[in-house]
């Protein structure tokens, strides 16, 4: 039995544990100790961390009508179960002590929490480690349907949304599947890998374009990308903080996997669009950039904390595509560790955000306000998480945000380089509002007696923050792994130090450039402390314009947020975006609305024949 056995049975242990303790108070502690311990496992499979793992094989096989299943792990499987695990173990104990009783007290069961997040991370390790396409289905299947199990807890109606996507998804990946075998006559990676490189660009175009699509509706790509905002802001809170770190990135896994593994980066540059000048490579690309672009602006525009986080998650996403089909070292180095350096932060925002509710009751932007004096640890908590979104330094999303920039530099692509700037300043200006409206300003009345969260929900973020912070000061520690990956998927391997990279087109040292921020920022400590001219103001009783500002009087500018700027992109947004969006809902809706009647006046198994038929013929033509 290798060690990937004793990972998958574990983690299929833990599912049978969670369904045992039910509803008890140690439920999720005992969980969270599960998830600790596949985490050591992951931990003993890279070389005691440093990342280098060679190919394990499970020595479990399956037959199924002559075709062999069969799973393995390598580094590219390893880098994302240990951000899959880890986040798992987060979120569990966050949930495990004072959110789980409030959890229990308005009705929801722990039981089904904690068996659907277990049920996740069993499946995407199934999906990870998958040996053939036939194996990665059947794990990409589990992933999906335990994914809608979660969101289930949340909405029904926002995760049945998702299922109408992911069946849609499914049904793409499996004719992509289809064309693949009529093409090879094999489904296993290193024979597709192997006959990709002498089919002609059309099979090339239909087989990689129908798996784009079918895990780009998972990740959420532009244009499929409607479903994943409101069914995550509505998912309990630990939960959410486990999908927005690592659940659509199964989606960038799989496309990894397909693109650049097994058809590779460099055949994409070979295939041009007609009439323009662009290849297969730049079409993804430009898909990445306003996958940035347009979420994150939608973000701005969001008056729920939840709702914000989730858009930002979309549009994070488009960084690592585009730093990974940049494919150079420096590009692929920062679409992988954004991967790492995302779920870090974003988990940590959603774990701040989720402790304001635990203690307010909402997360109404336009109703918080002032929270700072009353959850100063979850304040620097969702700092940290915003300095990280931002990829603004000493925080690590800096470090994978340049490396994605640098290479776009090097690459001579400035205009895509301009769509990440945009981006990025637009994520700038919605995290301000972020934690603004929730941490900043007066404190409301009703909020006067609030306190920080438990512990048990705070030291899950404190040790998010810490992490955030550390690998941003030291990005070696993360750089180890992805290099390794890099080297499984046949990518350029970054040569990398503890602070960065040197580079003759540029380095980067982050031990130097941290010790400088915080060399300044302790020297303005030291002059502000100094001066002995400032006084403690209580915060209820302002003093600004010439006028006292007593608690009577509202001076937390919240409400309709950056209205200047919301007059400036209102109308495009209404009169573009907007209308963009709601023709794909409206035909998503004509579709479903056609397909509901032929299955109620027709026989089912008919039109699947006729599907089938229709792409057997599509490939053999």
């Amino acid at each position: 039995m290798s060690l990937l056995d004793k990972l998958l049975i574990l983690s299929l242990l833990t599912v049978v544990l969670a369904l045992f303790m039910g509803n008890r108070k140690m439920a999720g502690w005992s969980v969270t100790v599960v998830y600790a311990g596949q985490l050591v496992a992951l931990w003993m499979m890279s070389g005691l961390g440093y990342g280098e793992i060679s190919e394990i094989r499970s020595a479990v096989e399956l037959t199924i009508w002559q075709y062999r299943l069969h799973w393995q792990f390598d580094a590219l499987s390893w880098f994302f179960a240990f951000i899959t695990v880890a986040a798992a173990m987060l979120a569990s104990w966050f949930s495990a002590g004072g959110w789980a009783q409030a959890y229990r007290e308005q009705g929801g069961s722990i039981r089904l929490f904690n068996v659907a997040l277990a049920l996740n991370v069993l499946g995407m390790l199934v999906l990870l480690a998958s040996g053939e396409l036939l194996s990665l289905f059947i794990g990409w299947e589990l992933v999906s349907w335990a994914t809608f199990m979660l969101l289930a807890l949340g909405s029904m109606r926002y995760a049945m949304h998702y299922l109408v996507y992911a069946i849609v998804g499914a049904v793409v990946i499996l004719a992509a599947m289809l064309m693949t075998y009529v093409q090879v006559g094999s489904l296993e990676f290193n024979q597709v890998a192997e006959a990709a490189a002498g089919l002609d660009n059309t099979s090339i175009w239909w087989i990689g374009g129908l798996f784009v699509i079918g895990f780009g509706i998972k990740m959420a790509l532009l244009p499929f990308h409607l479903w994943q905002t409101k069914a995550y802001a509505a998912t309990p809170g630990p939960g959410a903080a486990f999908l927005g770190a690592i659940s659509s990135r199964m989606g960038l896994f799989a496309i990894v996997l397909i693109l650049v593994k097994l058809i590779g980066i460099s055949r994409l540059l070979e295939m041009p669009i007609s009439f323009t000048f662009l290849s297969a490579r730049d079409l993804l690309a430009w898909v990445a950039v306003f996958t940035i672009i347009f979420p994150t602006l939608t973000a701005l525009r969001q008056h729920d904390a939840r709702r914000l986080l989730a858009w930002h998650g979309i549009g994070q996403g488009g960084y690592m595509l585009l730093g990974i089909v940049v494919a150079d070292d420096l590009g692929s180095a920062g679409g992988l560790m954004h991967v790492f350096n995302h779920a870090t932060y974003q988990a940590v925002l959603f774990m701040s955000v989720t402790a304001v509710v635990y203690r307010t009751g909402t997360s109404d932007l336009n109703k918080l306000g002032g929270l700072f004096t009353r959850m100063p640890l979850s304040f620097l908590a969702m700092l940290i998480g915003i300095i990280g979104l931002a990829g603004l330094p000493p925080m690590n999303g800096f470090v994978s945000k340049w490396l994605v920039y640098r290479s776009l530099i090097i690459d001579g692509s400035p205009m895509l380089f301009l769509g990440t700037v945009i981006g990025t300043l637009g994520t700038i200006l919605s995290v301000y509002k972020l934690i603004h409206n929730t941490f900043l300003g007066q404190l409301r009345l009703e909020h006067e007696t609030v306190e920080e969260a438990p512990l048990s929900m705070v030291l899950p973020m404190m040790l998010l923050s810490a992490v955030i912070f550390t690998t941003g000061f030291f990005p070696g520690l993360v750089l180890g792994w992805v290099a390794s990956v890099q080297a499984a998927v046949g990518l350029p391997v970054l040569a990398y130090h503890a602070g960065g990279i040197d580079s003759a087109n540029g380095g980067l040292d982050m031990i130097w450039v941290v010790s400088v921020l915080l060399a300044g920022f302790a020297i303005a400590t030291l002059i502000f402390f100094s001066g002995g001219r400032s006084r403690r103001v209580h915060q209820l009783d302002n003093y600004a314009g010439g006028h006292f500002l007593t608690a009577d009087t509202r001076y937390q500018y919240s409400d309709n947020f950056y209205p200047g700027l919301m007059h400036l992109i209102g109308p495009w947004y209404r009169s573009s975006f907007k209308r963009m969006e709601q023709g794909l809902v409206s035909m998503l809706d004509f579709l479903s609305m056609l397909a509901s009647g032929w299955h109620r006046h027709g026989h089912p198994s008919f039109y699947l024949l006729t599907l089938v038929v229709v792409v057997l013929f599509t490939v053999v033509m």
